[in-house]
């Protein structure tokens, strides 16, 4: 078997497919999250602070001379990927706890098959009919 097909018998796997379109929208998710942390939550959050835009806090930590920009410790953009972090990572815990949920229902669903004891008492009953 050549490297393509080994390859195309790879790639066309159902969880790989699964985990490309789960990165896809996982990208896309982080994208949308970011611009409502950035747009929506922390601009009422800055204007309780008194008008202060979270990108713009930061600490300088070397001024501005010839030829060099300020180093600056930027915590206000830290504080928004903090808070992008914390959405990103419920909304995967919901997932997560919804699908374990419904795994859950499956199993119960499902009969339970006999016990070790149960089956090795069959066994021995059959072994005496026999």
């Amino acid at each position: 078997m050549g490297m393509m097909q080994e390859f195309k018998d790879f790639a066309m796997k159902g969880n790989v497919v699964d985990m490309a379109v789960g990165i896809v929208i996982g990208g896309g998710f982080g994208k949308l999250v970011s611009s409502f942390v950035a747009n929506i939550i922390t601009p009422p959050i800055g204007l309780l602070m008194g008008g202060v835009s979270f990108e713009k806090l930061a600490v300088t930590l070397q001024e501005a001379s010839e030829g060099q920009e300020a180093v600056l410790l930027k915590y206000g953009v830290f504080i928004q990927n903090v808070i992008d972090f914390v959405i990103i990572a419920f909304a995967i815990f919901m997932v997560v706890k919804g699908m374990n949920s419904m795994k859950k229902k499956e199993e119960a669903a499902a009969p339970a098959g006999p016990t070790k004891d149960q089956a090795l008492l069959m066994e021995i009953r059959d072994a005496l009919k026999k």
